[in-house]
């Protein structure tokens, strides 16, 4: 067993080597790259991305990328597709085969047959003197000079470079669609990610009481109102417009002050022009406000009127915290 040390340092000098070789990468990106995204882009057809071992493993990964991102694309084994999978492929479709040497056994024999079939391969391999390489429309060359694995025959340093490869593309294919943020949403309705990108502030309000009293209110109302509705707060409004607010805080400072309140009313102690937020904003939107500001309360507004009370604790339950 290695000391911790010598684990660490193993650690260093692997990230250190896998960075070198992907800043290497921006020197292999020519005109040629952006001739194959222009294809894709214009493309009536899927994007089909085949490879085998780990180069699979990294074909899966960037067909979901880009499926995620607008690009439609499919995962097709090298070995599964000289047994029959290569009826998946359309005429239309544009094939990406990766390979770090170029010349594995099953990704000879699927080019020909894919080059019959009339489709544009592009090649993602680090042997540009490979039968992939020579045999494709279109080269991206994710050449490393070394694995990190200290036997130089893991593949590490050649995955990740792959990978990255992908993902230069699939970001440029985006871009290239003008694909926002409201695109990405669609593809993602599900968990975290989902509800940061899809819900909003007037779907956490349907949880919540609507406190709020009148300005002439006295602190006893409010007191009351502010323990009925559970949410530390109240909102002070006249003809449905926010006045202030008043939070559990606001009556702690006031009993430090004063034991007699009862001359005083909501509209002595209340805080004014309180932080808020649309009832059509995104949930995101809330939880960066009150993070900005060191706040737990944001008082909703619907077309100027008041809508309620959103609290930070309404966030953490649908996991946007």
């Amino acid at each position: 067993m290695n000391s911790k040390n010598s684990i660490v340092s193993l650690a260093k000098e692997t990230i250190a080597i896998e960075s070198l070789a992907i800043s290497q990468l921006a020197d292999f990106i020519d005109d040629s790259f952006a001739d194959a995204v222009e294809l894709i882009y214009k493309s009536k057809g899927r994007v089909i991305i085949t490879g085998i071992g780990k180069s699979a493993i990294i074909a899966n990964k960037i067909v979901a990328t880009l499926n995620s991102t607008g690009t439609p694309s499919v995962f097709m084994h090298a070995a599964d597709a000289i047994h029959g999978d290569l009826g998946l492929i359309l005429n239309d479709d544009i094939v990406i085969c990766i390979s770090k040497s170029g010349n594995t056994p099953e990704i000879k024999v699927l080019i020909p047959f894919l080059k019959n079939a009339g489709n544009t391969l592009i090649a993602i391999t680090g042997n540009q003197k490979s039968t992939l390489a020579d045999q494709a429309d279109f080269v991206f060359n994710s050449y490393v000079e070394k694995e990190a694995c200290p036997n130089n025959l893991a593949p590490t340093t050649s995955t990740t470079a792959q990978l990255v490869i992908g993902d230069a593309l699939a970001v440029c294919l985006l871009e290239s669609r003008g694909f926002s943020k409201n695109d990405f949403a669609k593809y993602h309705p599900g968990g975290a990610l989902g509800k940061k990108l899809f819900l909003k502030v007037r779907d956490l309000l349907v949880l919540n009481e609507k406190p709020k009293v009148k300005p002439n209110a006295s602190i006893q109302k409010v007191i009351i109102e502010i323990s009925e509705k559970r949410l530390g707060v109240t909102a002070v409004t006249a003809n449905q417009k926010i006045e202030g607010i008043i939070t559990d805080g606001d009556l702690r400072r006031m009993l430090a002050k004063t034991n007699d309140f009862s001359k005083l009313y909501a509209k002595d102690i209340m805080t004014l022009n309180p932080k808020s937020i649309s009832i059509d904003a995104m949930a995101i939107e809330a939880m960066e406000l009150m993070d900005t500001h060191g706040i737990s309360q944001l008082v909703v507004e619907d077309n100027g009127n008041y809508a309620g009370i959103i609290h930070i604790h309404d966030l953490i339950k649908e996991g946007i915290i």
